[in-house]
């Protein structure tokens, strides 16, 4: 019975690998195709914004000699004994050609505007496609290296205690795998808009040249926006890395921002209490505390459909305990740390072993979710 039950595994795994791999590589093949359709959208953006900026130094030669070609027209039409009717006729004639030609590249560069606008756009909508396709591949190389190795070991392992230690190498390897993309956005993202942006101070400084102001108003509040933009994210990749204001402020004032930004970006309504006497922690102990709550509140977003969370710290003398709850959808079955359909938490049953701790999730369908979590403090 053992061994048709191993062959039976062994036919689901192989079955499974299989489908896998072949979606692996589709993956790969889409990350490839958007990664050349961001190269030639790149491409065709710096070639709109240097035509952009030959436009405009066409057109400021143009208005310099549109003005002669006024003041020209003017001396003619009024000293009617130095010049005679093919003078004037010779004059109106050029000011008028001038003033087409000038009118044909204002509207030139009307359009290259808006073709530079429309490409920032796709590029930053491939941007975002292949770094979903990244985050799915990703996920997949986990699950296919766990799915890979020798069943006789997977049986093992899933009935003795290494399974932990398993699990633990593949969250590792998924966390390595996300810092390389946090790597990636600071290359593709902040580094691409500098870029754009100082050939967009370039266009700016010309409009300036020229004293077309107004112009130079709307390229400046553009610009600004995209600057705040690129710091947003900036500030957002190095948060994601290491919360600064854990080791400036501490835990607490963090959490509370930490709650607060989850409020703000989600729109579920988030309380945050502290109970007991407030005391430092060490700083690994801190950032632990804090990336658990993180995850937290990460399963609530995509996975609660919830309005309300809660978020209590209780300090106490030898313990910390963490509560959090909402009123979400809840799970048909309470997961555990062996639960492999979510990764979220067998990284928080994971890091609370590591800090010698417990976890207890309690949920239901239709019935919220509810976890707690007790740390020793007399370690810390």
């Amino acid at each position: 019975m053992v061994d048709h039950l191993s062959v039976d595994i062994n036919r689901i795994f192989t079955n499974a690998i299989h489908v896998m791999e072949n979606s692996k590589y589709q993956i790969y093949e889409v990350c490839e195709s958007a990664r050349s359709e961001r190269t030639a959208l790149e491409k065709e953006l710096e070639q709109v914004l240097q035509q952009t900026v030959q436009v405009i130094e066409q057109v400021d030669k143009l208005e310099l000699e549109y003005r002669y070609a006024r003041i020209r027209l003017t001396e003619v039409s009024r000293e009617f004994t130095r010049y005679g009717e093919l003078d004037i006729k010779k004059a109106y004639e050029k000011a008028t050609l001038i003033q087409l030609q000038l009118a044909t590249l204002r509207e030139q560069e009307k359009h290259l505007k808006l073709r530079r606008d429309d490409l920032q756009l796709r590029v930053r909508n491939v941007e975002k496609n292949i770094e979903r396709a990244e985050s799915i591949a990703s996920q997949m190389n986990v699950v296919l290296e766990y799915l890979s190795g020798d069943l006789d070991n997977v049986t093992r392992i899933l009935e003795s205690a290494k399974n932990r230690q398993l699990l633990g190498l593949k969250i590792i390897l998924a966390q390595e795998e996300e810092r390389k993309r946090i790597a990636r956005e600071i290359h593709d993202g902040p580094a691409q808009s500098l870029a754009n942006l100082v050939l967009r101070t370039e266009i700016a400084e010309r409009m300036a040249s020229k004293k077309d102001f107004e112009l130079v108003r709307l390229e400046l509040s553009d610009l600004k926006g995209q600057v705040r933009s690129g710091l947003e994210e900036i500030r957002k990749i190095i948060f994601n890395l290491r919360p600064m204001a854990l080791d400036d402020l501490g835990l607490i004032p963090t959490l509370r921002k930490l709650s607060q930004d989850f409020e703000e970006r989600v729109k579920i309504h988030t309380t945050f209490e502290v109970f007991g006497k407030e005391v430092r922690l060490s700083s690994s102990m801190e950032a632990a505390i804090y990336r658990l709550i993180q995850e937290a509140l990460s399963n609530v977003q995509k996975h609660a459909y919830a309005s309300r969370v809660m978020i209590n710290l209780s300090f106490f003398p030898e313990k910390l305990e963490i509560n959090v709850k909402d009123n979400g959808k809840g799970f048909t079955r309470n997961p555990g740390k062996d639960d492999q359909t979510h990764y979220g938490i067998i990284g928080m049953y994971e890091r609370v072993e590591l800090l010698e701790g417990t976890i207890d999730i309690q949920s239901g369908a239709d019935k919220g979710t509810e976890i707690t979590i007790v740390i020793p403090l007399k370690n810390s």
